[in-house]
């Protein structure tokens, strides 16, 4: 038997083994984080304190006027330990509010942080309210604020398409300059890439009709940069790509005067069908069709990643964008984005990834390659842990960042180990489409970023805004930002009552329970894929729609009840207007599903009289209404949208194009209708001339249907409303790009018609003038 003494020498001699492992485990994992962050030390700004200085001097002087004179703005990048940025404020000698930054960014985001927390102002996309004090507060005392992370990145490849397409270089200068305020330091500049390609291709041999046959129309191109589709809503002019061409000159000299590392796109592998004409002999395979896209618009083919000519066209394409834009050493690539590779051989994906990184650095030895993560999202079955780590290990660790782009919601970083070592950046992806609804997973996003930054090994290196359309939900956007600046979860009660009185310039208690409401409902919602607006409202009509909201609808009701409220004190602040349309909107997307649910229900009762009653008040009254809020406030309106779009053309036949591209964007998603309604809209003139004709043809379709006593049929009606629906996409309507009527008289109707609390009947019987046609 072992004496106590040998029990004890052997109980030590364990424990210093154990000691000596943990010590080993933990030396490994410095050394592996480090070298995570070693290989990103050489991104950073490229202009000097000086050049950023100015930068920053006049984004504030296009924000306050001859008011920044009382500023006092410098960039002094000494300020940036280990690359965090920081900014410091202060009071300076004549009552200057003295802001210093160890960028462009960081000191625009000081001056932001200033002007919040002590001028109660506000900056968003859909207005700003800068009323300041006579004499500007005085800091008590000198606040520093340095950002846990290196990086806090903007954008999802598909923004290009369902926001920024038609934007002039005036909508540009002031998303930069709501970048810099917010803090991104990290944006895309995917502009104007079709004129380098077009440069590349007819280098390569291909005529000018491979080209335009290959590159998709201005709304699409998101979607041909990543070989889903081909050809649809083309030909892209010349004209066009010299426009945008000229346009990414601007929009990446602004980005890097304030400090930002563009991130410009790189060789995926995606190839026209033209060079298979100029390389017979070339190797490639072909993808299959994508989201209900047959192979006359889809079926991609991709380049075999051992064939020589995927490095002379990675090459060619990567050399020219860095001659002609400089380089921050960072570029997007994304080869499989919701396509199946043709095979799941770990060797392959490698030899893929690896022929896409050398691409890169054969024009940058320094080159990161970034990408995003909503492959792994998408097709998790076929992305299992071979074939992901095969895939994010054909590049160097370090050499890969990857976006973990839906991680409010879905963090990939759990199941992948933190993307087996290589760095990656926690974003916050919140809207599908551009669709309008509020919407946010504001518990997700208080608390992701930190539990992703304490996961074991974590690789997190920054945070980010990944939506793939921007322009509504500003609260949830705002409050992402300040998270890429705190060190720890914020009090969100507290915070949303603050934003209210900042985006109104005053503190009102109707307002502040509003948003109480709203932050306890819509922008709590954790389950996946809800923040995909699928309200009957917005989708073609059925009888089995989907009515699942992941809230309380009660909230919604009452939140439009304290804004009612608080209108009589607030209607004279834009971005009041604008938040009484966005949430009386989204209480009437809610009422639609109920007048849904009695015609669905009246129908299978067969009862006549209540469906022409629902269906009527849906159809001629409740509708109609919406719409003409809508068009009462210039951030809803479809008329913008569509003029935006043809002042991009250089022809009539052009312009034509680019209205028939704007307007299927927003409703077919295709010629057939193949991505229906994915990126609906509730614009006004779209409510009334698209989706109230639908439901007044369903309609019409169910009294027919009682009346002949006959079945409902689904396929009949979808032959029907289509033509109805392409109709719309090419009947070339013009409407109105300035708002008409008053907001809080039409507002203050509604909610009195239709509150379930007003004290009123909810509808009018207009069941005789539901006369319907085909």
């Amino acid at each position: 038997m072992e004496s106590y003494e040998e029990t004890v020498t052997t109980k030590c001699s364990t424990m210093k083994a154990a000691l000596l492992l943990l010590l080993l485990l933990g030396y490994t994992e410095a050394v592996a984080s480090s070298r995570v962050f070693r290989t990103l030390s050489h991104l950073k700004p490229q202009r000097g304190d000086d050049g950023q200085t100015a930068a920053v001097r006049e984004l504030l002087t296009r924000l306050l006027g001859g008011r920044a004179s009382e500023f006092s703005v410098t960039v002094n990048s000494s300020l940036a330990e280990e690359g965090l940025d920081t900014y410091k404020l202060s009071s300076g000698s004549g009552g200057k509010v003295v802001i210093e930054g160890s960028s462009g960014v960081a000191a625009a985001s000081g001056c932001y942080s200033y002007l919040k927390s002590y001028c109660g102002s506000h900056i968003s996309w859909s207005g700003v309210q800068l009323q300041l004090p006579v004499t500007l507060p005085p800091v008590p005392s000198p606040v520093t604020v340095r950002t846990p992370h290196r990086f806090r990145y903007y954008q999802n490849v598909c923004t290009s398409s369902y926001s920024f397409v038609w934007w002039d270089w005036a909508r540009w200068e002031k998303e930069i300059d709501w970048m810099a305020l917010s803090g991104i330091n990290m944006p895309l500049a995917f502009t104007g890439q079709e004129a380098i390609w077009y440069k590349v291709y007819l280098s390569l041999g291909l005529n000018e009709s491979e080209i335009f046959d290959f590159f998709t129309g201005p709304a699409f191109l998101a979607w041909g940069r990543m070989g889903n589709i081909h050809t649809w809503g083309g030909p892209l002019s010349v004209s066009w790509m010299e426009k945008r061409l000229t346009l990414q000159l601007m929009i990446v000299e602004r980005m890097r005067s304030l400090g930002m590392m563009t991130v410009l796109p790189a060789f995926a592998g995606h190839i026209p069908q033209g060079i298979l004409r100029v390389f017979p002999k070339v190797t490639v395979s072909r993808l299959g069709g994508w989201s209900n896209f047959n192979c006359t618009y889809s079926c991609s083919y991709l380049l075999d990643p051992e064939d020589p000519l995927f490095q002379w066209i990675g090459e060619l394409f990567l050399s020219q964008m860095v001659e002609s834009f400089g380089t921050d050493h960072i570029y997007s690539a994304d080869t499989f984005n919701e396509m199946s590779p043709t095979s799941s051989d770990p060797g392959y994906l490698s030899a893929v990834s690896g022929a896409i990184f050398k691409s890169m650095t054969k024009v940058d030895p320094e080159a990161i390659w970034l990408m995003q993560g909503w492959l792994f999202i998408n097709n998790p079955s076929f992305w299992q842990p071979a074939q992901t780590k095969a895939l994010l290990h054909g590049a160097p660790i370090g050499r890969i960042l990857v976006l973990d782009l839906f991680a409010e919601t879905v963090p990939v970083y759990l199941k992948t180990e933190s993307f087996y070592g290589q760095p990656f950046i926690w974003c916050m992806l919140n809207n599908f489409g551009g669709n309008h609804g509020l919407f946010g997973n504001i518990e997700g996003v208080n608390r992701g970023p930190f539990d992703a930054a304490k996961f074991p090994n974590s690789t997190m290196v920054g945070t980010g805004l990944t939506p793939e359309g921007i322009e509504q939900n500003d609260m949830i956007y705002e409050f992402m930002n300040e998270i890429g600046w705190s060190s720890k979860p914020i009090v969100l009660t507290d915070w949303i009552s603050n934003y209210s009185d900042r985006r109104y310039g005053q503190k009102n208690t109707d307002a502040r329970m509003a948003w109480q409401l709203l932050l306890r409902s819509v922008y709590n919602c954790t389950q996946i894929l809800h923040n995909h607006n699928h309200s009957p409202l917005v989708r073609r009509p059925s009888l089995n729609m989907n009515t699942d909201i992941c809230y309380n609808k009660a909230d919604i009701y009452k939140a439009w009840m304290f804004m009612h409220n608080a209108s009589s004190s607030l209607g004279k602040s834009s971005t009041f207007l604008y938040d009484l349309v966005d949430i009386t909107r989204e209480a009437v997307q809610q009422l639609v599903s109920e007048y849904y649910l009695e015609i669905k229900e009246a129908y299978q009762k067969r009862d006549l009289q209540q469906l022409m009653t629902a269906g009527g008040v849906l159809v001629y009254d409740l509708l109609p209404e919406l719409d003409s809020l809508l068009s009462s406030q210039p951030g809803f309106l479809l008329g913008s949208w569509l003029k935006a779009a043809k002042s991009m053309a250089s022809t009539p036949e052009e312009a034509a194009l680019y209205d028939m591209n704007a307007r299927n964007q927003i409703t077919l998603w295709g010629p057939t209708g193949n991505i229906l309604d994915y990126a609906n809209k509730q614009y006004g003139g779209l409510v009334q001339d698209y989706y109230s004709e639908r439901w007044g043809l369903f309609v019409w379709f169910l009294v027919q249907s009682l009346n002949k006593g006959e079945h409902f049929n689904q396929d009949k009606f979808n032959k029907a409303v289509f033509v109805l629906e392409e109709d719309f996409v090419y009947n070339g309507k013009e409407y109105k790009e300035s708002p008409t009527g008053d907001t809080l008289e039409i507002a203050n109707k509604i909610y009195l018609k239709y509150h379930p609390q007003a004290g009123k009947k909810r509808f009018i019987n207009k069941s005789k003038d539901l006369k319907l046609s085909l």
